[in-house]
Parts: C-alpha cells; sequence; structure tokens
C-alpha cells in the first residue's frame, strides 16, 4: 500500500513538472488513474478482510459451518426465539435447518426429516439436481444460492435446509399461516349468493378466486413491497382482458415503491400508488371482501391487487358507477337488480342534497311551494339550524366510533339508551328541532345503502361544505357548492387516466345503458 501512494505521489508531481514545460500530460494522468484506482480496489480488498467473513459472503457455501455463522449473525437466532435452527446428520455429511415456529406443519416436517435422517452415506447423490429429484418427498421444494433470498424465504416461513457440499440451500415450502376461517364478511354482505370471504392469508385468497375461474388466462405475479416487511401482493387480471398500459403503468409503481413497510396495509399501497393531491375526497380504489365479486370484475378485465395480511381486495380502475354496483344487483332477475341499483343511485343523491336543501328552504320560505308547506318548523328555534346540522353530523359519527369499540354484550342497552337520550330527550330540551332529526336520521342510515365508506365520508363532506357555503351566502352558496361537488367528480381521474363519471363524461350511451339497467344475461360467449 505504502508503495502504491509513493508511485501515485510520483507520477503527480511528474505530471505537474510536464505540464509546466509544456510536454502533453495525457499518458501520465491515465497512469496516474489506473494506479489510484488499483490502490483504491487494494484498500477496499483489505477493508473487507478485515471486517471479516460475513460482509463478502453472498452466496451459500459448500461449508455447512460457514453457512451458520453467517445465518446466525445476520437473523438474529439468539434475540428471536421463534427462529429455530438445529443441526442434524444426514447420509454421514452434516447439515443444518432453520425455520420459524409456527410456520411449519409439524408433522409433516418430522416425517421428512426422519425420511432423510435414514439415509445413508452410500445413497447420498452427487449433485444437487440428484438429491433434489430422488430424495427430496415433498411438491414445493426449490434451491437457492443467493442469501438475500434464503433470508427471505426463511423469515417469510419457508422450512430451509443447507447439507455439507452442497453449495445451494434447500427450501421446502411447508408453511402453515395462523388464519381464521372462510365466512362470509361482515361489510359485503348479500342476500342472495356464496357465504365466503377473503380472509388475512393471500394463498388462500388467491385460491378463492382461481376456484371461480379455471381458465389459462387468469394470471397471477408475485411481487412484494417494503424493505423490513417485504409485504406479498398479487396482481390477479386476465390476459387479453386487461388493459396492458394499465397493467404495466401498475406494476411499474409497485415495483418502484421505497417503504420501509406497508403498516396500513391497501391504504398504504393506495396511497403509494396514487399521489394526485389528496383534497379530492372521492375514493380512487374499490375494496371487496367478497371473491365473487373480484372474480366478476377480473372477468370484466379489470386490475385486482392482494395484499397478504388484509382481507380485502383493491380493484382499479374504478369510476362512480362501480363503486355504486353490488353484488346483489346480480344475484336477482333483471327488473329487480336495475330496481335496486337505480334506488341506491337515487338515495345516494338524496343523502348529499336533503339537509342543505333544507336549510335553503328554512332560509327562504317563499320558495316553498303550498303542496310541501308542511316542511317547515312548527317549534321556535333555540339554535341554529347550520349549527344543529353540525352537531348533529359529529354526534352520528361519535355514536359510529362508540358502536365499533363497544363490547357485543352491551350493544343492545347501550342502544337503547343512546336512542331515548339523543332522539326523545334531545328534542325535548330544546337543542334540536323534531324534523331536523328526522332528516338527519334518514341521512344516517340511507349512508348504508352502498357499502363503499369512503364515497359516505366523501359525499358527508361535500354536504358540510354545502351548509356551510349555504348557510353564509343563502342560494348562492348552495349553487356554488353544487357546483364545486360535481367539479370534484368531473375532474376526478380513474388510476387508468379515465374519466371518473364514465361513461357519463364523456358520454356512452351503450355503456351508459349497461351501467343503469340490469341487462339478462346472454349464452353467446
Amino acid at each position: 500500500m505504502e508503495e502504491l501512494e509513493d508511485i501515485r505521489l510520483f507520477f503527480i508531481f511528474q505530471g505537474i513538472y510536464i505540464c509546466r514545460m509544456g510536454k502533453i500530460i495525457m499518458p501520465v494522468l491515465i497512469f496516474y488513474k489506473v494506479v489510484g484506482k488499483n490502490a483504491a480496489s487494494s484498500k477496499m480488498s483489505d477493508e473487507k478482510t478485515c471486517f471479516g467473513m460475513e460482509n463478502i459472503m453472498s452466496k451459500v457455501s459448500i461449508n455447512v459451518k460457514d453457512n451458520i455463522a453467517f445465518l446466525n449473525s445476520h437473523i438474529g437466532i439468539k434475540n428471536s426465539y421463534d427462529i429455530v435452527s438445529r443441526e442434524i446428520t444426514i447420509g454421514g455429511r452434516n447439515a443444518c435447518m432453520y425455520l420459524i415456529d409456527g410456520f411449519c406443519k409439524d408433522e409433516m416436517m418430522q416425517k421428512f426429516l426422519q425420511f432423510l435422517m435414514e439415509l445413508k452415506a452410500e445413497d447420498m447423490p452427487k449433485d444437487i439436481s440428484g438429491m433434489t429429484q430422488q430424495f427430496m418427498p415433498y411438491v414445493e421444494v426449490d434451491v437457492q444460492s443467493d442469501f438475500d433470498q434464503v433470508i427471505y424465504f426463511i423469515l417469510a416461513g419457508t422450512f430451509a435446509l443447507f447439507i455439507e457440499g452442497f453449495d445451494q440451500c434447500f427450501l421446502i415450502d411447508a408453511r402453515t399461516y395462523p388464519s381464521r376461517s372462510v365466512e362470509e364478511p361482515e361489510k359485503d354482505k348479500a342476500l342472495r349468493g356464496s357465504k365466503d370471504g377473503f380472509v388475512e392469508t393471500i394463498v388462500c385468497n388467491t385460491a378463492l378466486i382461481r376456484r371461480r375461474i379455471r381458465s389459462t388466462e387468469l394470471c397471477m405475479e408475485l411481487l412484494n413491497v417494503g424493505e423490513s416487511s417485504k409485504t406479498d401482493i398479487v396482481i390477479c387480471y386476465m390476459q387479453g382482458r386487461a388493459d396492458e398500459k394499465l397493467l404495466e403503468t401498475v406494476k411499474k409503481k409497485i415495483q418502484d415503491i421505497r417503504i420501509d413497510a406497508l403498516s396500513m396495509n391497501q391504504e398504504t399501497l393506495a396511497e403509494c400508488l396514487y399521489k394526485k393531491p389528496w383534497f379530492n375526497p372521492y375514493p380512487k380504489f374499490k375494496y371487496t371482501e367478497r371473491p365473487d365479486t373480484a372474480a366478476a370484475h377480473i372477468l370484466e378485465g379489470n386490475i385486482v391487487i392482494l395484499v397478504d395480511n388484509s382481507p380485502s381486495a383493491m380493484i382499479i380502475p374504478t369510476s362512480l358507477f362501480d363503486l355504486l354496483e353490488e353484488a346483489d344487483d346480480f344475484y336477482f332477475p333483471p327488473i329487480t337488480g336495475t330496481y335496486l341499483r337505480l334506488t341506491r343511485i337515487l338515495i345516494t343523491m338524496i343523502t348529499y342534497l336533503l339537509t342543505p336543501t333544507f336549510l335553503l328552504l328554512m332560509m327562504r320560505p317563499e320558495w316553498i311551494p303550498e303542496t310541501f308547506a308542511f316542511i317547515q318548523l312548527k317549534d321556535p328555534v333555540n339554535l341554529p339550524i347550520l349549527w344543529q346540522f353540525l352537531l348533529l353530523e359529529l354526534a352520528i359519527d361519535g355514536l359510529r366510533l362508540a358502536a365499533v369499540n363497544t363490547p357485543n354484550m352491551l350493544s343492545t342497552p347501550l342502544s337503547v339508551l343512546a336512542a331515548l337520550v339523543l332522539g326523545e330527550f334531545a328534542v325535548n330540551s330544546g337543542w334540536f328541532a323534531g324534523e331536523i332529526m328526522l332528516y338527519m336520521a334518514f341521512v344516517a342510515i340511507a349512508n348504508y345503502t352502498q357499502s363503499n365508506y369512503e364515497l359516505g365520508y366523501a359525499i358527508k363532506f361535500q354536504r358540510i361544505l354545502t351548509l356551510i357555503l349555504t348557510a353564509v351566502f343563502g342560494g348562492w352558496g348552495y349553487l356554488t357548492g353544487v357546483i364545486i361537488c360535481f367539479s370534484c367528480l368531473i375532474f376526478n381521474k380513474t388510476l387508468g387516466g379515465k374519466g371518473y363519471l364514465y361513461p357519463l363524461l364523456p358520454f356512452d350511451w351503450k355503456q351508459l345503458k349497461k351501467r343503469m339497467i340490469r341487462h339478462r344475461k346472454s349464452s353467446d360467449f
């Protein structure tokens, strides 16, 4: 090292001297660069040697002891009780296994190890392919030489086996994840149809979709996101039906995500995929916990994204009409399905317009037709109407949050108590008018005619904004609030770049008729 430094300094001074003499300096600079590079490489090599084997070892070694030393120093086996390792002998050779306690099937692994430990030295093959083909009596077996991949699979629950003399690790996928049973989801219930739902295990969720679409065109691509979590993500689509440009865009965006972990599962992924302005409240994705709904969207050419540890599927692209569709629309005859769909659309519009329209009419009684004169308030109002509406909006959300956290055994008595206190006593005490309580009760209940929580809150925010504008500016404020609401819908874009109100804007009568009217399924493919 000192000789190289001396040579480098020598040529530096020689270069300076030649430059002063007006001679050619390029050869000297080239030689200096080469010498300097060699010196730097030698220095880095010495540093790696000083730091030890673990900083330069990236491939599986034929020496089991080296592999054990490397893994024990990298996966924190001394600090994690659930990472299990055991050294055994297979065919007269040293071997070692690694697994995560609780992820492997105990009975299967016991039989598997019993078979391997009974092998004799003369039975052992010379190469790893022979070992895999002859002495690995299991279906899902893979080999891997890269330690990064080996560590990833171990932490994902795969059984890893190192055998002396083989420069690759055997990965036996005998995982069994703790999960609940498949049952009907609480949110996406249907009067008819299947009663199964997604769970938190991604393998089970893909099986539920594959059970419904037995086609070679169904593709399920596996990716992972998160430097620490390494969360599995599956992109499901029908080859030849999905938008290829959108599919490539989604893949690239997922692969380009640089994040420590998907702490909030699909919501974190959604925020990483769609980075447009946050102030537009309307949802960009549709979520469903029903495998039949996910399979139907895949067959229609949409893309479904499954995230491990999440019991719902993310559907893209999503428009407003997609959010207003439900499984019951298709499980009933066409006329009933059409009625349910149109009713849902109409009630969703009423939940937005009801309270601002009532406030405007109370401010302008002369605008009330004679046939609707009965809607006027009969009793004197102690609190301004705007504040009554805003307090009830807040109270409804408070009751909703309380219902989520209330134990089941107390839900019935607390519901009766809340109904008496907030219903009868709130009116008798003069805080709220009976008519306002009636309208807000309708809005609170009607909000559940569609199952998308994000859409419900988007309508709620737009309703509150329109209420405030109406109270401040009267009729012009009401009109401004409606314009802002529809502007958020018009200028909102799906992940594929299409309009949020398509096929209404841009107008497509053929597609709009399909969205509004439930047609009978034809036998022609």
